[in-house]
């Protein structure tokens, strides 16, 4: 979808009329590019409408070394949000604008999914797609048992968007995501979400945390893990982000990983074995650090170089911080630039 943005820190309404700067985002997309950056070949699939934007969108995938797999239609168009970028005690916020967007519109039917997965290892969605419309909703569900049916690794990060949530009127956001949700981690291999989602999707909580003023309860977060992968068995990991948001320009950054069929919990990064997560001052750009994590940790496990769970935590978190320091969703930062902070290498001095 495209992505609208005032420059600098500047409001829409004191931007409008005026001009925005327009680049291409999307979660899974976001994933693909971030995998592409890092060496490793990647594929995306969507729907977009036969048109000039559409064709500037795909042509933005291509030069970002993405394979793409585009079902062009003749209903809908590209979809869009707005972002306006926090600054100190001013949250950044985000207005979509994806009704009638070609994918929303899409009918299931349309991705062959025995032949997109042919020659694929692993396969990844998120809970954003399945939130914009009932067909999304299927599509996304029928990718997962296709996915698991031709033997992929799949991956989800839950991703609870409230203000997406709404394409069925008679039921809340919240339910309406458990609901689906419900039909696509049964399966779900690696489970990947953030402070909240648990709770807000599977309403299982950490009982001393509060993301709004900033307080995350870090030792609680196996015991919600071991709670989801209770209500899901066919999990075998899942990794949730630890982001203390002390301001919209100062984050601590980390992660757990829930290894299930060890039952043992790692978090990265860690100074002498102890937890202690990257803080992150003076941030660029935050949206799309989420993904950027799910990127990092699918390259690392699928990676001969980071032989256990713990090396590939530690370099998707590493990835994650460094993509708060790059303006767009994408994450531009190289493999070689991601293990030298996971190595310790997070002064920025001037690389000459």
């Amino acid at each position: 979808m495209g992505r609208l943005t005032p420059p600098g820190c500047l409001r829409l309404r004191q931007s409008m009329p005026g001009s925005l700067e327009v680049t291409f985002a999307g979660a899974e997309a976001n994933v693909a590019g971030s995998l592409a950056m890092l060496g490793m070949q990647a594929t995306f699939v969507t729907a977009l409408p036969k048109n000039e934007l559409a064709d500037a969108c795909v042509a933005s995938l291509d030069a970002a070394g993405v394979v793409t797999q585009i079902a062009r239609t003749d209903l809908g168009r590209l979809g869009l949000y707005f972002l306006e970028t926090g600054a100190n005690q001013r949250p950044s916020r985000v207005m979509y604008d994806r009704d009638h967007s070609a994918i929303s519109l899409a009918s299931p039917e349309i991705f062959d999914w025995p032949s997109l997965f042919s020659d694929a290892d692993w396969f990844h969605v998120t809970g954003i797609t399945p939130a914009i419309s009932k067909s999304a909703a299927q599509a996304t569900i029928e990718s997962v048992r296709a996915a698991k049916k031709a033997g992929l690794t799949v991956s989800c990060d839950l991703n609870f968007r409230a203000k997406l949530w709404k394409w069925d009127s008679a039921t809340e956001p919240k339910q309406l995501a458990r609901q689906v949700m419900s039909e696509v981690l049964p399966s779900v291999d690696v489970l990947i979400a953030n402070e909240e989602d648990c709770g807000d999707v599977l309403g299982i909580r950490s009982p001393q945390t509060d993301v709004h003023s900033g307080t995350l309860d870090v030792q609680s977060y196996p015991q919600v893990a071991r709670e989801v992968v209770g209500q899901f068995p066919n999990l075998s990991i899942v990794a949730t982000t630890l982001r203390q948001s002390l301001s919209a320009s100062h984050n601590n950054w980390g992660a757990m990983l829930w290894d299930a069929r060890e039952e043992r919990a790692s978090f990265a990064p860690t100074v002498d074995g102890d937890y202690s997560p990257y803080e992150i001052r003076n941030i660029v750009d935050r949206v799309g650090g989420g993904d950027s994590f799910a990127a990092g940790l699918i390259f690392a496990m699928l990676s001969d170089d980071y032989p256990n769970l713990e090396d590939a935590l530690s370099f998707a978190v590493a990835a994650s911080c460094l993509a708060h320091s790059i303006k767009g969703d994408l994450n531009y930062s190289t493999r070689a630039e991601v293990d030298a902070l996971a190595s310790g290498s997070g002064s920025g001095r001037v690389v000459r």
